[in-house]
């Protein structure tokens, strides 16, 4: 089963709930300009080892999965987007997202998704 969130979404996959809120974006400007964005992940057993996807949606195009993480790393669909885009965990139930130089190609809707398999 696989669950996409947009903001406060949630997704009900047999007995086991698994909720994803993504909350507000930090942005700091400034000679680099960075975002940050976390998604709170709940309902999810062993979250070190869970795999946490990352997809951009920009306009007029359709969703593109940047990277994924995992228990030890983060996997890029492209070698090119590890310079861009970082991923890491926090605690027992925070991913964050993180996007280096921000230009106007980054504007679009960006999601984390759970895969259960």
């Amino acid at each position: 089963a696989k669950s996409m969130c947009s903001v406060f979404s949630s997704f009900l996959d047999g007995q086991a709930q698994v909720l994803l809120k993504q909350r507000e974006v930090s942005i700091t400007r400034g000679h680099k300009t960075i975002t940050l964005m976390d998604c709170i992940a709940e309902g999810i057993p062993d979250f070190q080892y869970a795999f946490i996807h990352w997809y951009q949606h920009a306009p007029s195009k359709a969703p593109e999965r940047i990277l994924y993480i995992g228990p030890n790393a983060v996997s890029y669909n492209d070698n090119s987007y590890s310079k861009k885009y970082s991923s890491s965990k926090k605690g027992t139930n925070v991913c964050t997202f993180t996007i280096n130089y921000n230009t106007s190609n980054d504007e679009g809707t960006y999601y984390c998704a759970y895969w259960h398999f």
